[in-house]
């Protein structure tokens, strides 16, 4: 079944691509009167990999950074070199004044729409690669947000050797910001707890895409996806293909749970089960979700967020009106 499209760049392409773009932006693109404080992103490793720093004066400073390491343990890790070279090499990818910028406006949006936000402390560390494949994390009791720095060394960085190429694909300094969003606006969707169907799947997935579009509105939508320029385009230019044969493969509303296996987790292609799975771009079922979303706000401008976060999988499938055409 060769009915997908090969990825051809034109100029026609290329500017219906930017003109689309353009539109849904000015749908998210809001006047903010009531900013977040400007983010000061601490480095921990800095001060943890500095010798001028007693181990006593640093525990005192950040309690909660030893865990269940030992003191032994602990001394040890600030003096092993390597882990102060994959630091070092980590720290320099990233500006840190840019990143700053961002995640305040980041955090400025996010209060716009979710008044009672609190706006997160912020901490830079390095696990020294052992934890680059979740390299955000958002602690909400103690509202604080932390980026592992060496999760965002660059894609074929040679310390990422033996790790998926597909995974690197977001490992990338212009990734930091839409992780943390991403992360940020999981808390604001409730999750599927229940057996639910596929369209359950690509709408919760499509309600975080939607809030990335409302905390993100001058970011492009690749990088939302965790995607390349090329993948995304592909979604794109696939996105009729895909649809029909969700539906005529009856999928949709399908139980099946290895649908996310096939469609929504990541992975380096979609599995369709035809000729084209390796040329296809990853998690399409979640690019689906996405554009069945702004679907519904097309149809209803007026809804609110809040309201829309609400609403079943159900409901904004059938007032989206959702058919996808060429």
């Amino acid at each position: 079944m060769k009915f997908f499209k090969y990825l051809l760049v034109s100029s026609v392409f290329v500017f219906s691509v930017i003109s689309c773009k353009k539109t849904r932006e000015n749908q998210w693109k809001v006047e903010i009167t009531n900013p977040a404080q400007k983010v000061e992103a601490v480095d921990i490793s800095k001060e943890f990999y500095s010798a001028n720093v007693h181990l006593e004066d640093f525990k005192k400073k950040y309690p909660w950074f030893q865990g269940t390491v030992t003191d032994e343990d602990f001394a040890g890790r600030r003096a092993d070199p390597e882990e102060a070279k994959i630091y070092k090499e980590a720290i320099s990818k990233i500006d840190i004044a840019k990143l700053n910028t961002e995640l305040t406006d980041l955090f400025s949006h996010v209060k716009y729409y979710f008044p009672q936000f609190k706006d997160p402390k912020v901490f830079l560390y390095s696990s020294a690669l052992q934890g680059v494949m979740e390299p955000v994390f958002y602690q909400t009791k103690e509202n604080m947000v932390f980026i592992d720095v060496t999760g965002f060394m660059g894609e074929n960085n040679p310390n990422y050797k033996g790790l998926e190429q597909y995974f690197q694909t977001s490992m990338n300094p212009q990734n930091i910001v839409p992780k943390v969003s991403e992360i940020l606006a999981e808390n604001f969707v409730a999750p599927n707890t229940d057996h639910q169907k596929f369209i359950d799947e690509l709408i919760y997935n499509g309600k975080i895409m939607t809030l990335q579009d409302a905390f993100l509105p001058s970011f492009p939508d690749y990088l939302k996806m965790d995607y390349t320029q090329k993948q995304y385009e592909w979604s794109k230019e696939n996105e009729v293909n895909i649809w029909n044969f969700f539906v005529e493969n009856n999928l949709v509303f399908s139980d099946d749970i290895r649908l996310n296996d096939r469609f929504i987790k990541p992975g380096p292609f979609s599995k369709f089960y035809t000729e084209i799975d390796n040329e296809s771009s990853p998690q399409v079922g979640i690019y689906i979700g996405w554009q069945i979303c702004k679907k519904f706000f097309k149809e209803k401008p007026e809804a609110k967020l809040t309201d829309f976060l609400k609403l079943s999988a159900q409901e904004i499938f059938n007032q989206s009106h959702y058919k996808p055409k060429n």
